[in-house]
C-alpha cells in the first residue's frame, strides 16, 4: 500500500532535501555572510560599545550603587538621567527604557532592555504579530513593536521635544538590545516620519542603533531607513536570522524538530528570489554591522573585524549551525567584543598617525560612501521589484487607496519608467543636495 501511493519516494526526496539543507548549514559559516563587506572606521562604530553599557544600565535597579556594572562602570551620570520606566509604569505595554542626557558626546539617548522572561508583557509584546498585519510607509513592520514604541513615544515625546529644544545640536539617538531594539529601531521611524512632534528634529540628528534585533520590518523599508538606523549582531547570533515567526518557535518548543524539518524544506525549494519579493517578509532593520571574531575550523577568538554594507539580498537569511548561536545575542558580549574592536581600530588609527584634518577628511570620506551606498541598495532593490511599495504583490495586504489595476500589477512587471519616478521620489525624500552639490540626508 505504502509502495502504490508513493510514500518511500516521498520519504526519500524528503531525507535528501534535509540532509542537503543540513550538510549545506554545517559548511556554510558567519564570514560567508559578510565576507564581501567594507569594513567599518572607528569614527561610525565608536558609539556601540558606550551604547551597551547604557542599556546595560537600564537592568541596574539604583545607578547610585550598581551591582553588575561591566569593567569601567556604565560611563554614566546619574544626575543625568532623567526619569527610567518599567513595566510597572508603562503597565506592560513596552519594556523597560531609560531616557539619559550624554552631555559628553551630545546625546539625548533613550535606551530599552531587552527582554525579561519573566515578564509574561514581554512575551504579549514579541508575539503580537502576523504576517502582513502592520503596515508602515509603504512597507510592514512587527505589530507589537510598532505599538509598544508608539506607546513609549507618546509617553516621553514632550520630555524628548524639551530636551532636544534645550540642548540644541544634541543628537537623539534610539538604542535597544534584542526585543529593546526592534522598539528603537520602530521608535526611529516613527521620530523621522513624525518629526514635528520633536520641535521640528532634522533626519539626520536622528539615529537608532539596535543591538542583536529581531527582524522587524521589510526590506524596502530597512533599506530606505540605513541612513537612521544601525543594527549591530556578532557572528553567529541566531535572532537576526530567524525567519520562522516567534510565535511558532515558542508554541513549537515539544516539536521543534518537526518545525525545523518544514524550514528545511522551504528554504530548499522556494529560491531566494521569490523570497524577497514577498513584501510582508520582514528583515533585521538599517545599516548591518557584523563583528566576526571567530575563524571556521579554528579554536579561540581573534581581534573581531567589524564589517559594515547596506545589503539587498544575502541579508542573514540563514541559520548557522552553531554552538554559539545563543551566546553570541548576549549584550555582555557584544559589548565587550564591540570594545575590543574600537580600541584596535583605534590603535591601527595611531599607528598610521594620521593628522587631524585627514582624519576628519576621512569621516567625511565615510558618510559620503555610506550614502553612494544606500543610493546604490535602493536602486537594486527597484531592479529587484522589491522598493515600489505603491503596488504590492498579488499576496500582500493590499492598499485601501488603490485603484483595481494597481491591485492587479506586480513589482516584478513595472517598466523602467515607474521604476525610474518611484526612484526619483525616494532620492528626493530622503536626499538633498548641499551648497557643494554633494547628496546629504535631507534635514
Amino acid at each position: 500500500m505504502s509502495i502504490a501511493c508513493c510514500l518511500p519516494v516521498v520519504e526519500c526526496v524528503y531525507c535528501l532535501a534535509c540532509t542537503r539543507w543540513v550538510w549545506q548549514r554545517c559548511l556554510h559559516t558567519t564570514g560567508y555572510d559578510s565576507e564581501t563587506w567594507g569594513l567599518a572606521s572607528p569614527g561610525e562604530f565608536e558609539p556601540v560599545p558606550r551604547l551597551c553599557r547604557f542599556i546595560l544600565a537600564v537592568y541596574e535597579d539604583d545607578l547610585e550603587t550598581p551591582q553588575w556594572a561591566p569593567p569601567g562602570g556604565y560611563g554614566i551620570e546619574p544626575r543625568w538621567v532623567v526619569r527610567r520606566r518599567t513595566p510597572e509604569h508603562t503597565h506592560g505595554r513596552a519594556p523597560t527604557y531609560l531616557l539619559y542626557v550624554d552631555h559628553r558626546h551630545a546625546d539625548v539617548v533613550l535606551a530599552v532592555r531587552g527582554m525579561d522572561m519573566a515578564k509574561e508583557s514581554d512575551y504579549a509584546v514579541l508575539l503580537d504579530n502576523r504576517i502582513g498585519q502592520a503596515g508602515f510607509d509603504g512597507g510592514y513592520v512587527h505589530n507589537g513593536l510598532l505599538k509598544a514604541a508608539e506607546w513609549v513615544l507618546d509617553a516621553e515625546c514632550d520630555a524628548l521635544r524639551d530636551l532636544l529644544a534645550t540642548n540644541p545640536g544634541y543628537t537623539l539617538t534610539f538604542a535597544g538590545h534584542s526585543l529593546g531594539s526592534g522598539v528603537a529601531a520602530m521608535l526611529a521611524l516613527l521620530a523621522v516620519r513624525d518629526r514635528d512632534r520633536l520641535g521640528g528634529v532634522e533626519r539626520r540628528r536622528v539615529r537608532c542603533f539596535a543591538m542583536a534585533p529581531p527582524r522587524c520590518m521589510s526590506l524596502n523599508l530597512a533599506v530606505r531607513y540605513a541612513d537612521v538606523i544601525n543594527s549591530v549582531i556578532l557572528q553567529d547570533d541566531f535572532l537576526p536570522r530567524t525567519d520562522i515567526p516567534l510565535e511558532d518557535i515558542i508554541k513549537s518548543l515539544f516539536c521543534l524538530p518537526c518545525l525545523l524539518c518544514g524550514n528545511c524544506l522551504i528554504a530548499t525549494c522556494i529560491p531566494e528570489s521569490v523570497m524577497l519579493r514577498d513584501p510582508r517578509r520582514l528583515y533585521a532593520p538599517g545599516r548591518l554591522y557584523h563583528i566576526v571574531e571567530r575563524k571556521p575550523f579554528r579554536c579561540g577568538r581573534y581581534p573581531p573585524a567589524v564589517r559594515t554594507a547596506v545589503p539587498v539580498d544575502g541579508r542573514f537569511e540563514h541559520i548557522v549551525l552553531s554552538c554559539n548561536a545563543i551566546s553570541d545575542h548576549a549584550i555582555i558580549w557584544i559589548e565587550r567584543e564591540a570594545q575590543r574592536a574600537v580600541d584596535l581600530m583605534l590603535e591601527n588609527e595611531r599607528t598610521m598617525k594620521a593628522p587631524e584634518n585627514q582624519r576628519m577628511d576621512g569621516e567625511t570620506a565615510a558618510t559620503r560612501d555610506h550614502i553612494e551606498e544606500q543610493q546604490a541598495a535602493l536602486r537594486h532593490a527597484v531592479t529587484l521589484g522589491i522598493a515600489d511599495v505603491n503596488l504590492p504583490s498579488t499576496y500582500g495586504t493590499f492598499d485601501e487607496n488603490a485603484t483595481p489595476e494597481e491591485r492587479q500589477a506586480s513589482p516584478v512587471l513595472l517598466d523602467s519608467g515607474r521604476r525610474r519616478m518611484v526612484w526619483n521620489e525616494w532620492i528626493a525624500r530622503i536626499f538633498e543636495k548641499d551648497e557643494s552639490g554633494q547628496m546629504v540626508p535631507r534635514r
